[in-house]
């Protein structure tokens, strides 16, 4: 979601939460079969501001999208058929079901995350809601809970079998780190980013919508490839032991270059060497491109074009089938870079790009007063 700044009127007793969105450093497409991964919480975030309502319902006004819902905070709410109302809807079912009072409030979302950009819009809206409904009902749950519910709530309301990853890191992030994440066991830890380093989001113009793309077959091919070398978590081979057992099982090219793309990026390091990181983003977009072919042309032209104009690393991030590239810059060149592919990305791919620069932040939490 995104949109301006605008907020409810000031209430003495209204209250504000905030919810981060995500860049995912390295492991596109192995969240949901429990590989690891290594977001960063950014500075582009979904914001709730809400107010205890006289009555027992949840009111929520979107800024974005103009438009308002309306839900039962005592009774189990009908799942809109579409609209971002589905997202709230299966937030406050799913509270329920956990054991969680929901009681009802008025508020107003407003969001700075483009949608459909691969920044994990989705997460930052369930994430958001989560934390201003527990938060009104002064109800503690553990944050990685309130991101397997905020998962859960996705998959509820628009039937992907989206991953862990994006509720994780908007719940988990810390300021000046990347969170490595094992999907498959929720083991994490902070992961410091290199000083003097910047985040550069380039937006392709093209939006995805993870239910309408391959998304869902891609995870459905890697989990046949799984089942077919006997193992449900890519982590626990090498990459030669998966692609020969992948092999050995008669699975199909197509899901065997699925595990190959997996493995590979759970085994590729990150570390503070900057020719290897680049060499890395490279090897890892070329993977998504050919082996998972997940990228569109406009991605491929805008990873080229950031390596061409002076990024240290470049790859496409997201889901894929549209949505960004993120770029790694020295600090100091970070206006050139941006500037320069804006312009080289018109010419060559006849579209605009929206560049973010952003900065790591800490996960979500309850904004101060005022």
């Amino acid at each position: 979601m995104s949109g301006d700044h605008n907020t409810m009127s000031p209430d003495p007793s209204s209250r504000a939460v905030i919810a981060p969105a995500r860049v995912n450093l390295i492991g596109e497409h192995t969240d949901y079969s429990g590989g690891l991964v290594l977001p960063v919480a950014v500075d582009l975030g979904t914001t709730v501001t809400w107010a205890p309502a006289a009555d027992a319902t949840i009111r929520l006004r979107s800024v974005v999208f103009g438009d308002s819902v309306e839900l039962p905070a005592h009774a189990a709410p009908r799942i809109p058929p579409e609209g971002w109302g589905r997202y709230v809807a299966a937030v406050v079912g799913l509270l329920r079901e956990h054991g969680a009072p929901i009681t009802g409030l008025d508020g107003e979302i407003v969001s700075t995350v483009p949608i459909g950009a691969g920044l994990s819009s989705s997460a930052a809206l369930t994430v958001s809601v989560g934390l201003a409904l527990t938060s009104a009902a002064s109800y503690e749950l553990p944050r990685i809970e309130l991101a397997r519910i905020a998962q859960a709530a996705e998959r509820l309301a628009v039937g992907v079998p989206v991953g862990l990853m994006d509720p994780a890191s908007s719940l988990l992030g810390h300021k000046g780190h990347a969170l490595l994440l094992d999907c498959g066991t929720e083991e994490h830890r902070l992961v410091p980013l290199p000083p003097g380093i910047a985040l550069v989001v380039f937006d392709s113009g093209v939006r995805h919508a993870l239910e309408a793309s391959g998304y869902g077959n891609r995870r459905l091919e890697l989990e046949r490839a799984l089942s077919a070398i006997g193992t449900d978590r890519p982590s626990s081979l090498s990459a030669a032991e998966a692609a020969a057992k992948a092999a050995a099982a008669g699975v199909d090219e197509v899901a065997r270059r699925r595990v190959r793309e997996v493995v590979a990026a759970l085994e590729d390091p990150l570390g503070p060497d900057l020719p290897a990181l680049g060499r890395l983003f490279r090897e890892g977009h070329e993977s998504l491109r050919d082996d998972l072919e997940v990228s569109i042309p406009e991605l491929d032209v805008l990873v080229d074009l950031a390596y061409e104009h002076g990024a240290i690393a470049a790859r496409m991030i997201g889901g894929g089938f549209g949505g960004s590239v993120l770029a790694l810059a020295r600090e100091d060149e970070t206006e050139h870079l941006a500037d320069a592919v804006t312009r080289a990305y018109a010419d060559r791919a006849g579209r605009e790009t929206t560049p973010y620069v952003c900065a790591s932040v800490d996960g979500a939490h309850e904004l101060a007063p005022g």
